[in-house]
């Protein structure tokens, strides 16, 4: 696989907020990034003005109005960078309390459950936030302190959030089953409700109407197409039938088009074949064309559209960065590669099989056929953008600097396997919710929580 695939790394949500938030916007990351810096927050600068206190213990542990204010200012960023208008400040510090204690629960059930976060987890969660922001864990720490904040302290609240997605994957692993017979039922209720997901094997039979027959010979072709249908329902050869008398080019090869899904049929075709089972005739039916005899050859449940996926293949020039090569000048030199191409002075593939340094340099840069999610997600975003054809400018990502030309796309059907793989996926995901929705409420209860006094945002 090509080095820009996708790291064995912890996923974003293990840096996010709660699962179970009361808004949305508190499940998002705590990646930092430099829409901190154009949001214009620095949580320090207000945090120092007002003396930090108790608002609530939770069994005993404090949950303080500086922790309220940490989150208060994460989540109005986010509601910012989403456009979302923005409950008043009162209001959802409250909501941020009462998200803090319920989080606060929880990591102590899992404390007595004997789950733990060692250093080893942790420092491989802050290199994952630093990789997704095309940081190295130095200049991450760096950015951290340029922002005003506590490194010590955002360790400690993303071992917390580690923390809550363990004890939360255990509750889902003990609670949450998903039989064969519930993968089975999922995928034929896909199918149901998406009708265009049907696929018919037709074979017809066309007596042509010229655009100036007269009604005569109108009514001499109508009874070419009758006899047509009762020999076929008299049990004669539809394929000898179709080649004797069909003016249509697939009456050479007996009048068959091979399966085809529902929506890329003439409607008058399904409609006529609606209610016929395999080896029914129908017909003969008009259209501008003329007079239509169908057979139904079969029928089948198709691919929802739920278990298609959209592959992209690219091609990629890699430059890696280090003492030998600056950024500036990697990106520097892609440009000129690019321009090479662009006016016709060398091809992608040849450039790509000199310069690129990465594993698909032997196939011209080639990357196959690729699925959603196969790369890193700065790869990834750079080539969705990217129609057929098109180059990208210099990308920089944690591997180095790219040039990128998409070349295909294409819809297709997952197989089986990928199929049944994503509607577990779906299955425990639905089933999930529920689980720690009750958990989580569960957990709550049989907390002893006292509120000390109001949040001060």
């Amino acid at each position: 696989m090509t080095e820009i695939a996708r790291p064995r790394s912890l996923p974003a949500l293990l840096c996010g907020l709660a699962l179970f938030a009361l808004n949305p916007v508190f499940a998002q990351s705590l990646r930092l990034s430099s829409e901190l810096e154009q949001a214009g927050a620095r949580p320090s600068s207000v945090a120092t003005r007002t003396v930090d206190y108790i608002v609530a213990l939770v069994n005993s542990e404090p949950v303080t109005n500086n922790d309220v204010r940490q989150r208060l200012l994460r989540v109005e960023q986010q509601y910012a960078q989403r456009g979302v208008a923005l409950p008043p400040r009162e209001e959802l510090a409250r909501l941020v309390l009462e998200q803090l204690v319920a989080e606060r629960a929880q990591q102590q059930e899992a404390t007595e459950l004997g789950l733990r976060v060692d250093e080893a987890s942790l420092a491989q969660a802050e290199q994952s936030i630093a990789a997704q922001n095309q940081l190295s864990v130095e200049e991450f720490r760096q950015r951290v302190a340029a922002e005003g904040m506590d490194i010590n302290r955002l360790r400690n609240e993303l071992r917390g959030q580690l923390l809550l997605q363990r004890v939360r994957e255990r509750e889902v692993e003990l609670r949450v089953k998903v039989s064969e017979s519930d993968i089975d039922a999922f995928i034929r209720e896909q199918g149901a409700n998406n009708p265009d997901a049907l696929e018919l094997s037709l074979a017809h039979v066309l007596v042509q109407v010229p655009d100036t027959a007269s009604a005569a010979r109108i009514a001499e072709l109508q009874a070419r197409a009758q006899s047509v249908a009762d020999r076929a329902r008299a049990g004669g050869d539809f394929a000898a039938l179709a080649r004797e008398f069909s003016d249509a080019p697939e009456g050479t090869s007996g009048g068959e088009f091979g399966w085809r899904p529902v929506s890329r049929l003439p409607e008058l075709f399904v409609e006529s074949t609606r209610s016929l089972t395999a080896g029914g005739i129908a017909g003969p039916v008009r259209s501008a064309a003329g007079f239509h005899v169908l057979k139904l050859i079969d029928k089948r449940q198709g691919v929802s559209p739920a278990f298609t996926v959209t592959q992209t293949r690219a091609r990629h020039i890699l430059l890696r960065t280090g003492p030998q090569l600056s950024q500036a000048d990697a990106v520097a030199r892609l440009n000129r590669y690019r321009q090479q191409v662009a006016s016709g002075q060398a091809s992608f593939e040849a450039l790509a099989r000199e310069h690129s340094q990465d594993g698909s340099a032997r196939q011209g840069g080639d990357l196959g056929w690729t699925n959603p999610g196969q790369f890193v997600p700065e790869f990834e975003e750079a080539m969705d953008k990217l129609r057929p054809g098109e180059m990208s400018p210099p990308l920089v990502s944690r591997f180095g600097v790219h040039l990128i030309r998409v070349d295909e796309r294409r819809d297709t059907a997952m197989s089986e396997r990928e199929q049944r793989e994503v509607a577990r996926a779906r299955l425990r995901d639905q089933k999930a919710q529920s689980v720690l929705q009750s958990w989580s409420q569960d957990v709550r209860a049989r907390a002893f929580v006292e509120y000390r006094e109001d949040p001060r945002p």
